[in-house]
């Protein structure tokens, strides 16, 4: 394999909305480059970034892939990444990693939702980026229309640098502005130059105009030149839109059909000479471990390694994958590295470039590369590896909070305990999801970005590791507790020959304010009970309260007091004084107005304006109350509480009713009581599931 500077390489990630033509790009690149023999098609099942069965089957990219090509002097890393929002920590942790993006729009919806995000992603990393329309080929294809939303939606400054020549069925090729040539493809991708039609020579003329009086703004020198010569040299061109790129003062727009492979190898060349190397992107800054300090990494060979891992691939048969880029240094396989996050050291055995689903093994990496290598222990998704005797810590990207949950449960008994590694392995993988066990309801809980995120996850669960589960909406954790007061005995005494059994005891039953628990108050006085068998009384008061009086739900914020009671000298024991502390309690309760608690969620809303007065009157239909407003760039941020019964399924929901633009995360702020219509109902179902 040939041999690269880290200026020769280029980093680039794929991303837009979800169906503009990512993955089938990225295989008429691998076409075009001559790396794949035959060009890959996603709904043929034939990709090759888009090897999991899972993919496949919904014709959609779920996990990023990585994969290169050589095109001339350089060596080009490409990162395909999925286009749902359900997948948005994987998206950012390529972007994190990459020095480059290829913003796709298509070339009939223009600039959705997604579009949106992911540039606002691409900005966060100041990322040089190049916009491609794609789909000219497509009925209803609008370039000029596309290109409109770009500049409506997106408010930069989108320069074209090739027209189409052509549109849906007729498109045929594209007009390159800078050369003033027409460039007409062929099925392989191969094009030939031709002068441009003389129907578009005016508008090529115009566009070209335009082109040059923005390229010339990114640079006084070459703005003096465009006023004293009216124009600017092919050289003057090209190097002023590479500065304008790499410093995000200009952003290119070209067009083409991936499928057809129409306007790809001039994507590639710009892509080559407009989009940064690593030298380029020059430092990367971070952090010494256990201090404030910071430390700058040169992408130089001669520094001190350091790297961080953007993926991580769980295969129950191969071990872990881990996929990293590196920043500084050199490393070879076989060498050893330090994780200052997880304090270990550790070794790595081989090494490889990906290609897809394969790996290309190779000895040595240098700064800019993007590899692989297997097996790995001691190191996770976002940790920097480096060298021990210079460590170095890069922030890492943080994943969203969860926003969808559902219920696990094993189809196979006896599975439960390999459901929990199963998906500890899966977590690793993917650090967007999140697991646990509600003490409460002792259900499994499963949570993610998005109904398809769990979904997909469940499917990964059964195909990698063999656990089938089913799905079920988690049991919301109620709580019981009272409004009023009362005294009440509880008394246990049996006799069935022999030693009996015999406790006394008197209780007094208030409530506390909301969110104090419980309080035990001992007023016993002249040993009426004696002092061994009070805690029994406790005792047997919160297993009481554990199991509820109205529905099963754990009794919470009751203050009870043990005043009085009497024992006998014989019979009496502390299982006696438990049975009789309980069976107070019990008693008592339903005398003091029991009622039902529930969750409420704080809940942040982010919406377009035009939403906004949808997604609060459903708010308000979910027993929810608006709390305030802000506003978030473009969009309006809803604060408001509401309970978590109402919102357990909002996140397809909230997408709907806003075109897939709406997003939003929660977090459980406090128990309230539950309406009396509703609590007759929950009571009502618990007692029938009995």
């Amino acid at each position: 394999m040939a041999k690269y500077e880290p200026k020769s390489l280029r980093n680039v990630a794929i991303v837009g909305h979800g169906g503009t033509g990512k993955t089938s790009l990225c295989e008429s690149f691998l076409f075009v480059a001559g790396k794949s023999d035959r060009l890959g098609k996603v709904d043929e099942g034939t990709s090759c970034m888009d090897f999991e069965s899972e993919e496949q089957k919904r014709h959609i990219s779920i996990s990023a892939a990585v994969n290169f090509i050589n095109w001339g002097k350089h060596k080009v890393n490409i990162v395909d990444t999925p286009g749902d929002l359900n997948f948005v920590f994987d998206i950012q942790n390529c972007l994190r990693v990459v020095d480059g993006a290829i913003i796709l729009i298509d070339a009939v919806g223009g600039v959705e939702f997604q579009t949106e995000k992911v540039w606002e992603y691409a900005d966060e990393f100041k990322l040089p980026r190049i916009i491609y329309v794609n789909k000219m080929d497509r009925e209803r294809a609008d370039f000029f229309g596309a290109v409109e939303s770009v500049k409506s939606t997106l408010g930069k400054k989108a320069t074209l640098l090739y027209i189409p020549i052509g549109a849906e069925d007729s498109f045929k090729g594209i007009v390159d502005l800078i050369n003033m040539k027409a460039l007409i493809f062929d099925l392989e991708g191969k094009f030939k130059t031709e002068d441009i039609p003389e129907d578009m020579l005016e508008d090529a003329g115009n566009y070209r105009e335009v082109m040059v009086e923005d390229i010339a703004e990114c640079d006084d020198e070459l703005m003096d030149k465009y006023l004293e010569e009216g124009d600017l040299r092919l050289d003057d061109l090209k190097s002023g839109l590479r500065k304008g790129v790499m410093s995000n003062d200009l952003i290119p727009v070209i067009c083409g059909s991936a499928i057809k492979n129409i306007g790809v190898s001039p994507h590639i060349d710009m892509i080559v000479d407009c989009l940064p190397s690593p030298v380029d992107r020059g430092s990367v800054i971070g952090e010494k471990p256990g201090t404030e300090d910071t430390e700058e990494r040169l992408p130089e060979e001669n520094a001190p390694f350091s790297a961080m891992i953007f993926k991580t691939i769980a295969d129950p048969y191969a071990g872990k994958l881990t996929l990293f880029r590196v920043y500084s240094g050199t490393v070879n396989s076989d060498s050893s590295f330090y994780s200052p996050s997880q304090k270990a050291s550790e070794r790595f055995g081989n090494i490889f470039f990906m290609e897809g689903k394969s790996q290309k093994p190779v000895e040595s990496l240098i700064p800019g590369d993007i590899a692989a290598a297997a097996k790995l222990k001691e190191t996770f998704t976002g940790d920097t590896i480096c060298d021990k005797k210079s460590p170095i810590i890069f922030e890492k990207v943080s994943p969203s909070t969860p926003i969808m949950s559902f219920a696990v449960q094993p189809k196979t008994k006896g599975d439960e305990e390999k459901i929990t590694t199963s998906l500890n392995r899966l977590l690793e993988e993917d650090p967007a999801l999140s697991t646990r066990r509600d003490d409460q309801t002792k259900e499994i809980i499963l949570s993610g970005m998005g109904q398809v995120h769990i979904e997909v996850t469940v499917e990964k669960l059964k195909r990698k590791f063999g656990v089938d589960v089913n799905l079920t909406t988690p049991k919301v954790p109620y709580k019981e507790t009272i409004k009023g007061k009362t005294q009440i005995q509880g008394k246990y005494k049996k006799q069935s020959g022999g030693r009996g059994q015999y406790g006394d005891t008197w209780l007094d039953i208030e409530p506390l304010s909301r969110g104090e628990g419980f309080e035990f108050v001992d007023k016993i006085v002249g040993g009426v009970i004696p002092k061994q068998y009070i805690p029994a009384v406790e005792k047997g008061i919160v297993e009481a309260m554990e199991g509820g009086v109205l529905a099963g739900y754990p009794v919470v914020d009751v203050k009870v007091t043990l005043y009085d009671g009497s024992f006998h000298t014989v019979d009496s024991s502390e299982m006696a004084f438990k049975i009789a502390g309980s069976m107070g309690f019990k008693k008592g309760v339903m005398g003091c107005q029991p009622t039902l608690l529930e969750p409420i969620t704080n809940i942040e809303i982010e919406v377009p304006d035009e939403y906004m007065g949808d997604v609060i009157g459903d708010l308000n239909g979910r027993r929810g109350k608006v709390l305030g407003m802000d506003t978030r760039g473009s969009n309006q941020l809803i604060k408001g509480q509401v309970p978590l019964v109402e919102i357990l399924k909002y996140a397809p929901d909230l997408r709907s009713m806003t075109s897939g633009r709406g997003t939003f995360t929660y977090q459980v702020s406090h128990y309230e009581e539950v309406p009396p219509m509703i609590a007759e109902k929950i009571v009502a179902e618990s007692k029938k599931e009995e």
